[in-house]
């Protein structure tokens, strides 16, 4: 798991060649006038989920994690914090792992918070679990889909 401001995502475009393209999506992008809902920037290996939800308890944010997928999350409105752990530590499956939605849900608690505000974001690869959406409020972010 990685957090940092948008302004340092330079650092991060090593990582994976398709997040050097999310990153350039995401520095062109008016964000704030993007409505929500998906959009393509490269199909399935590269999209963008526009989010705009109420924000929730802990203990109603569920970790989850994904297999094909590393989540690049950023923040555009409100704030946000985020349940973190590390997949090799989870015992607790909600069920079966959702092949197309590239998901499956965890009940055991975040080894640690910590929270985004606009102008930052988080990536998750699929060793990282994480609880999303927790706070008060609601909160308007980008959740970039980026194929491994």
């Amino acid at each position: 798991m990685i957090f940092d401001s948008l302004q340092r995502s330079d650092s991060y475009r090593a990582l994976h060649p398709r997040l050097g393209r999310a990153f350039d999506y995401v520095a062109a992008t008016d964000l704030a006038a993007l409505e929500p809902g998906r959009h393509d920037i490269e199909g399935d290996d590269l999209y963008v989920n526009v989010i705009e939800c109420d924000l929730k308890q802990p203990a109603d944010a569920k970790l989850e994690v994904h297999d094909r997928y590393i989540d690049l999350q950023v923040v555009v409105s409100g704030t946000e914090r985020f349940g973190w752990s590390e997949r090799a530590d989870l015992r607790r499956p909600l069920g079966d792992f959702d092949e197309e939605r590239d998901i499956r849900f965890f009940d055991d608690m975040p080894q640690t918070y910590y929270t985004l505000k606009p102008g930052q974001f988080s990536i998750f690869l699929p060793d990282d679990a994480h609880a999303p959406m927790v706070g008060e409020g609601r909160v308007k972010k980008l959740i970039v889909k980026i194929r491994r």
